[in-house]
């Protein structure tokens, strides 16, 4: 059997880079003696993070539109033709057997030059929203594999796979780790935990609403594992001074596994991964969706489970007022946890990095 030749697009945060490097470890394990070569974005995170992962990256100079006035955007067509024209030499000289794209800036020339050779491509949809470069790509695209039912208001129903997002593999089974997580973070067995995460940047709305309701939680005998991301950090670390018992401030947490090990309750933002990761770990969450979001996904992900009741919703704007009564009123209430926690486990996909690698591997084998 010849070896594989994959392109794999995208990225931009970490809730493109991690699923795509997911993907291209799912499609190594199966092909080992698979080429696999990223292209992203010049300047943008996966420029470090995928070298890290041990594959080969190409930069294309793609920029996004800013969605306020600015000087920036007149740049946006020039960085936009010359990253066509790179992509399409890169789709030219390396010849690869599939292009998958994961969302961000890269994905699109790429995938464009893609099919425009006739290469297979597969597109990899996180939310349950599809954003206006997808629903172009999705006209050509061979499969899609998205993460919620409903797609086919966006895409081909007959191209559609419901696959789920993939997901850091120390998540898929937390299981077994609570033990090593308290000892991790100092924590009482005893005590019900909180833990707040707002992205690796943090998320500043929620960061306020943590630090007004510190003396509420400390009252409610909470414990609280609080990610705050850089820039807030400073001033967290200041408003848990004399409380480091019950409060450990984070600017990031490298062990993810573990925060949600110990989490009883979570408050995060809405992100298509973050969702997905709960919904694997099966924890109750509180959701306060990122409201600059590009269409308003996050909103569009969070209602997906509020739906379901499996999960609560508060929106940014509202979240200094109620953040600390809604924390209190759900995390003592034992019944309510539990019904929340069977109720978004339908939407906890374990394998969904093998499903997707299956589909590309497919693809390629057929071209």
């Amino acid at each position: 059997m010849p070896n594989l030749k994959v392109i794999i697009s995208g990225g931009g945060t970490g809730g493109h880079i991690f699923p795509a490097i997911a993907i291209a470890n799912a499609i190594k394990k199966k092909r080992p003696d698979t080429e696999i070569l990223f292209v992203g974005a010049k300047g943008r995170m996966e420029m470090t993070k995928v070298p890290e992962a041990g594959y080969k990256i190409v930069g294309l100079p793609i920029m996004g539109l800013q969605r306020s006035l600015t000087l920036k955007n007149l740049k946006f067509p020039f960085m936009l033709l010359k990253s066509m024209r790179k992509a399409k030499k890169l789709v030219k000289t390396f010849k690869p057997d599939i292009a998958i794209g994961v969302g961000g800036y890269a994905s699109g020339p790429l995938l464009r030059a893609a099919s425009a050779a006739k290469v297979p491509t597969l597109l990899q949809e996180q939310n349950s929203y599809a954003g206006l470069t997808n629903k172009i790509l999705g006209k050509k695209a061979h499969k899609i594999c998205v993460a919620y039912e409903g797609m086919e208001q966006f895409f081909p129903k007959d191209k559609i796979v419901i696959s789920g997002n993939p997901v850091r593999e120390e998540m898929v089974n937390i299981d077994g780790k609570k033990d090593k997580a308290l000892a991790f973070f100092d924590l009482e067995s005893s005590k019900k935990t909180l833990l707040i995460v707002g992205g690796s940047l943090g998320a500043w709305s929620v960061n306020e609403a943590v630090a007004q309701a510190i003396s509420k939680f400390e009252s409610a005998g909470i414990q609280v594992v609080w990610q705050t991301g850089k820039l807030y950090h400073p001033k967290a670390v200041e408003q848990a001074k004399g409380k480091e018992s019950w409060l450990k401030v984070h600017e990031f947490i490298q062990r993810m596994d573990y925060a949600y090990a110990v989490a009883d309750l979570v408050v995060s933002r809405a992100g298509a991964i973050a969702v997905s990761e709960l919904c694997l770990v099966k924890k109750p969450s509180i959701f306060v969706p990122l409201p600059s979001a590009a269409e308003d996904h996050q909103t569009k992900n969070a209602n997906v489970l509020v739906g379901r009741n499996a999960a609560v919703i508060i929106k940014d704007n509202e979240v200094r007022e109620e953040l600390g009564e809604k924390v209190i009123d759900l995390i003592n209430n034992e019944n309510e946890l539990n019904r929340m926690s069977r109720q978004m486990e339908p939407m906890g996909f374990r394998d969904a990095a093998d499903i997707i690698a299956d589909e590309a591997i497919k693809l390629a084998i057929k071209a």
